[in-house]
């Protein structure tokens, strides 16, 4: 499998490294323990000749030439952590180049694989609407505004398509190089996920903190605050438009244009991370628990806590154990 990593400047160290290190590891393997060639042919390409990491690393690029054809690219993520720096990254001319570039290699048949904030350099070229797709959970406000055509799940890890896969954030780039992996060999996969003591994560939901994406938008903010005020009483849509003065078709509109998700369902989002934090910390027995996030037993918030986090309640007190 051909593989070129895109590298651009200012890209995020870790989600690179994480990548060649991965990747370097699975080869190794391959040709040591499976008495096979590598699986990977990996070169790391760049628009510019010289290129720094975020951290100011020197990055040794191979010019893009006519004679490149990778079966798959990889974009890892710009070191741009906020939408204030974000997008005038994403307005560069070596990130425009690039864009054209995956459009290229997309048209010679190339599968396209990002993670993290590089999820966003696939959705400025339009290859990514109308599909399903991922990115890193805290910029899913800006990715929802900026591409309403893509149908952007922010809780999942990996998302394939058509055109190739997305990721989550940051470590998610770790996610990304084992799913390749194990579209090559999913016992040479097990083996690299064993050695690295990491897996592929199916979600990003037991990561995201609700009140950072409320920050995206002064009434969501005001529905955030309003909701933790009002965890013990239950939800009614009624009574929080009210509160904010406005009218529910308007917090419907707006809860599903920046969080994508009703407010019913932010609502559930809040009583799960206040449940998780009195599991960890408060001593309260489930049905105690319950009754502070608005449930009159624990076995309902046994049942939500598991559709959200993918682990029961022993597991989760056991965390920090």
């Amino acid at each position: 499998m051909r593989i070129s990593i895109l590298a651009l400047e200012g890209l995020f160290d870790t989600g690179l490294t994480a990548m060649l290190d991965t990747l370097s590891l699975a080869n190794k393997f391959s040709a040591r323990q499976f008495g096979g060639t590598p699986y990977f042919d990996v070169s790391i390409v760049g628009v510019r000749r010289k290129v720094r990491s975020g951290q100011g690393l020197v990055i040794p690029v191979r010019p893009i030439t006519p004679d490149l054809k990778p079966d798959w690219v990889v974009i890892p993520a710009l070191g741009t952590g906020t939408p204030d720096e974000l997008v005038p990254a994403l307005a560069r001319p070596d990130v425009r180049a690039a864009g054209g570039q995956l459009m290229a290699w997309h048209a010679e048949g190339a599968q396209i694989a990002a993670s993290c904030i590089g999820t966003f350099l696939v959705a400025e070229t339009g290859l990514l609407d109308h599909r399903a797709a991922t990115t890193t959970w805290w910029l899913g406000p800006l990715f929802r505004q900026r591409y309403p055509n893509v149908l952007l799940d922010e809780s999942r890890m990996l998302v394939p398509s058509d055109v190739g896969v997305t990721a989550g954030a940051a470590l998610g780039h770790l996610d990304l190089a084992l799913w390749l992996v194990r579209r090559a060999s999913p016992e040479l996969a097990a083996v690299v996920s064993r050695y690295l003591l990491a897996d592929i994560r199916s979600s990003q939901a037991p990561y995201i903190i609700p009140n950072h994406l409320a920050q995206a938008d002064p009434l969501i903010q005001r529905f955030e605050r309003w909701a933790r005020d009002h965890l013990k009483d239950g939800f009614s849509l009624r009574d929080a438009a009210s509160a904010l003065a406005t009218s529910t078709r308007s917090l419907q509109r707006r809860c599903q244009d920046v969080l994508g998700k009703s407010p019913l369902a932010y609502f559930q989002d809040l009583r799960v991370e206040h449940a998780q934090s009195l599991l960890h910390g408060s001593g309260l027995d489930i049905d105690a628990i319950a009754a502070e996030v608005g449930y009159v037993d624990g076995a309902t918030l046994r049942t939500l806590l598991r559709q959200r986090l993918g682990r029961g309640v022993r597991d989760l007190r056991a965390e920090l154990r």
